[in-house]
């Protein structure tokens, strides 16, 4: 059975990014594919397996689920799989026999890990990650000697693949001094680490914003999700390399689009309400086409009165309340518009384009929030 909405996947799209990514690292600089959130709406499944066709080998996920999943899609040898956030210690030993690396950040996760390696006869493969100044997940400072020498003790178990760290907002030059405060106190971190021969980890900082804005926080690896999906963290990151580099053009393209089918078109008489309460009032008589699409499938109910549409290449208005699983567009003036007819809510048709950065003007929402919002019961389709 088909859904009433399906998510397009642009392969092209996705190999421009990648070729982008790779020659702004140069080849000193791994690129860790950070694919959480399902791949931050585009999902994980499909998206990975594009990743994985031009070159990407290494990825970065949020918890044992995700990466599970990415195991699943892409069993193979030379694709490495970091679980940068949560997982449960009965999850390790899985972890550990199917070498995917995981942060620890605290002393629970790095005892256990040590206990069920040595119970299993295989090493863990771990990230030490450290806290710099985003007061989240990591070991303190003034404790890395002793969590290293911990680690010394234990090096039969463990094999530390990288030391890493989180920049506080590397998207916005608010920021900079506190960026700025990290960034030196992971350089003592990484002299610290060097200072112990047993270990040749590697380090890495910088996402996708810092990876743009704070181009020495690249270090040995760098962690790219938003960028690679065709979006610049923020318009500032975005005129700060335009600005750089002295272009004119964004080099990204969009990997993402949202389309559904128009399900009934009737005309409504002057003078009466559309859908749910009193928010929309016809002041002439209105035609309107019927979408199956509303908050239940990721279509923000904010978006009431707001948010437009691509029907036959012209730019809709989507009018009363955004319903759990239908809404109306005001389709009077526009040509003959019919059911069946092709719907647009994000992406292009004709010489009209709906970004997802179009829909911060209406609702104040970041691309990264209404994406991850986009059901994962959505079908994705790769295109050309």
């Amino acid at each position: 059975m088909k859904h009433t909405s399906y998510i397009e996947i642009s392969e092209s799209a996705i190999k421009n990014n990648i070729t982008f990514i790779k020659e702004l690292l140069g080849e000193d600089v791994v690129f860790s594919s950070v694919v959480k959130g399902n791949a931050y709406g585009h999902g994980i499944e499909q998206y990975s397996k594009m990743a994985y066709k031009y070159g990407v080998t290494h990825f970065s996920v949020s918890d044992a689920h995700e990466a599970y999943k990415l195991k699943t899609t892409l069993p193979y040898e030379n694709v490495s799989i970091v679980i940068m956030g949560m997982i449960e210690n009965n999850q390790l030993e899985w972890a550990i026999q199917n070498n995917i690396e995981f942060y620890v950040f605290e002393k629970d996760r790095l005892q256990f890990a040590v206990e069920t390696a040595k119970k299993i006869g295989i090493k863990a493969q771990i990230h030490i990650e450290i806290e710099t100044g985003m007061n989240r997940t990591g070991f303190e400072t003034k404790n890395i000697r002793t969590i290293l020498e911990y680690v010394n003790k234990n090096k039969m178990h463990l094999n530390v693949k990288g030391v890493c760290s989180h920049l506080a907002g590397a998207e916005s030059i608010a920021n900079y001094k506190r960026v700025t405060d990290q960034t030196i106190k992971f350089k003592r971190i990484i002299n610290k680490v060097n200072s112990y021969d047993f270990l040749n980890p590697m380090f890495h900082l910088a996402s996708s914003s810092g990876t743009i804005r704070y181009p020495k926080t690249r270090l040995n690896l760098v962690r790219i999700g938003i960028l690679q999906f065709g979006f610049f963290p923020t318009k500032e990151i975005l005129v700060h390399y335009l600005t750089k580099n002295k272009q004119v053009e964004n080099p990204l393209q969009r990997v993402i689009s949202w389309k559904t089918k128009v399900m009934d078109v009737k005309t409504v008489k002057s003078g009466q309400f559309i859908g749910y309460g009193t928010s929309y009032f016809t002041n002439r008589e209105t035609k309107i086409a019927l979408i199956p699409i509303g908050y239940s499938s990721g279509y923000n109910r904010a978006l009431s009165n707001t948010g437009k549409v691509l029907i036959k290449g012209k730019r809709l208005d989507v009018i009363g309340t955004v319903n759990m699983n239908m809404m109306a567009v005001d389709i009077t003036f526009a040509d003959a518009i019919e059911k069946g007819d092709e719907v647009v809510l994000i992406g292009s048709q004709g010489d009209q384009e709906i970004t997802v950065s179009s829909f911060n003007d209406y609702i104040q929402v970041i691309n990264y929030e209404l994406l991850t919002k986009l059901p994962e019961n959505l079908p994705r389709v790769i295109t050309t």
